[in-house]
């Protein structure tokens, strides 16, 4: 069967499009159950752009050695298949530039959807080439990555003695309480990156980001950010995660 679907026919023409659509689907829809950038509708015309723009080289490349092969002849036309995949992956970049954008407290947000969509590009071509054991493993792989690497990932950097973290508090003074609080509890401070002062006008409170280093005694990101929260100073305290 798979020896089959390595020709190009009409019925693999229609297995292979059809592959390249669901594949992307089931991967869209977990981004769209995630109420990520881009979702199902997004992963889906992709994938299938792509594999269509890779079957229309395919076609041409057929085409050159049949139907049009006299032409060719006296035309003397050069022809290479592997420039239509190029174009693929040069627009697929202007895509997931377009969904990476800068969040509150510098953080970047879209990276693993721009990466998802080049990485669903890449395997809507190998549909379209009719490279069926190349998909059907690119999908297993992106599938779980995308759906169940980020928990494990968020989990494991839980779990380890460095912690960043944002703290709004109400006045500039309030900077060396928390200081002192984080000081009490035997961490140490790697860096401090005070965001915004507050005024007498301005009704936003004052933030700084903490990069800190946990004592060997208190090894949990909960016990810290229940310590800051705890200040009456303390407007809101939110652990960040890159």
């Amino acid at each position: 069967m798979i020896t089959l679907l390595h020709e190009f026919t009409l019925t693999t023409v229609l297995v292979r499009l059809l592959l390249a659509v669901a594949s992307a689907g089931v991967i869209g829809m977990d981004r769209s159950y995630k109420k990520r950038e881009a979702g199902l509708h997004t992963y889906m015309l992709i994938s299938l752009g792509a594999a269509m723009t890779i079957m229309i080289g395919i076609y041409e490349y057929e085409m050159l050695l049949t139907q049009w092969a006299d032409a060719v002849a006296v035309v003397g036309m050069k022809y290479d298949v592997s420039r239509f995949g190029a174009q693929v992956l040069s627009g697929i970049g202007f895509l997931g530039a377009g969904t990476i954008i800068t969040v509150a407290h510098q953080q970047k947000a879209g990276l693993t959807t721009a990466t998802g969509l080049f990485a669903t590009a890449c395997m809507g071509m190998a549909a379209g080439a009719g490279y069926v054991e190349c998909v059907a493993i690119a999908f297993v792989l992106i599938f779980v990555v995308v759906a169940m690497m980020q928990p494990l990932e968020t989990g494991f950097k839980r779990r380890l003695r460095n912690i960043t973290m944002c703290v709004e508090y109400r006045s500039v003074e309030d900077l060396a309480v928390v200081t002192e609080a984080i000081n009490r509890c035997g961490a140490q401070i790697f860096d401090i990156e005070v965001e915004r002062a507050a005024s007498k006008n301005e009704k936003k409170p004052a933030s700084a980001i903490f990069t800190i280093q946990l004592a060997k005694s208190n090894p949990s990101h909960s016990d810290m950010l229940s310590t800051i929260a705890e200040l009456p100073c303390v407007e809101s305290v939110q652990e960040l995660i890159a």
